[in-house]
């Protein structure tokens, strides 16, 4: 698949879009080597922007960056999951609760589940379901709660691609964010918190059992 790079946004911007949505739909897989004049080729453009868009994305932590083997995807492993999975509790179910306690709109997250029940694809049915979460977050009132999160977003999406490359579970998810959202339009704050831990614990738990460590 190759790429025309476009001047709005930047190059380097371009580059990184085009290398995260490649990295969390598995078209890159984790490990993956990630050469930066097989890049620079594929996207029509020199290595620095490819350069500058790794660098950004090893700060992201869906990139590694070595001294001896250059960039990779990052391996998704037990311990990885569980950690970023565990700020994903502590923070996204307050983060919810202070949503639906502020009464706003909840459009955008019907809207994409909308999109993930339509999806044809996993790639499309991840992205959807990125956009879900986000959309309950977002509103919660606090931005430096919100942008805490957006940190976190891209290595849970990565850690979701790995699980259901491995074990297909999104119907059970897709009933869960029903149930999360329909608690959330009726005004249960704390109900819907608590159908999120559960519905993000489950997850991790399902996927990386305690005791399996890659």
């Amino acid at each position: 698949m190759t790429f025309a790079p476009s001047p709005i946004p930047s190059r380097t911007q371009y580059v990184l879009e085009a290398i995260k949505h490649a990295i969390l739909t598995g078209s890159l897989r984790p490990g993956q080597a990630l050469v930066e004049v097989e890049l620079a080729a594929q996207f029509g453009v020199s290595k620095t922007p490819v350069r500058e868009a790794l660098k950004t994305l090893a700060g992201s932590g869906l990139v590694v960056m070595s001294q001896y083997k250059g960039a990779t995807v990052r391996t998704v492993d037990a311990t990885m999951a569980r950690e970023v999975y565990d700020v994903r509790l502590l923070l996204e179910p307050e983060a919810l609760r202070r949503t639906v306690r502020r009464k706003v709109s909840l459009e955008s997250a019907q809207e994409a589940l909308i999109r993930a029940d339509g999806a044809e694809d996993r790639a499309e049915r991840s992205l959807a379901n990125r956009e879900f979460h986000r959309a309950l977050y977002m509103p919660c009132g606090n931005p430096l709660l919100a942008r805490m999160l957006d940190e976190v977003r891209d290595q849970a999406a990565l850690v979701s691609a790995v699980a259901w490359a491995a074990e297909p579970s999104w119907e059970r998810e897709a009933a869960e964010h029903r149930d999360i959202l329909r608690r959330a339009l009726e005004g249960d704050a704390e109900r819907a918190s608590l159908a999120l831990h559960h519905h993000i614990a489950g997850f991790v738990r399902r996927a990386f059992p305690e005791g399996d460590e890659e």
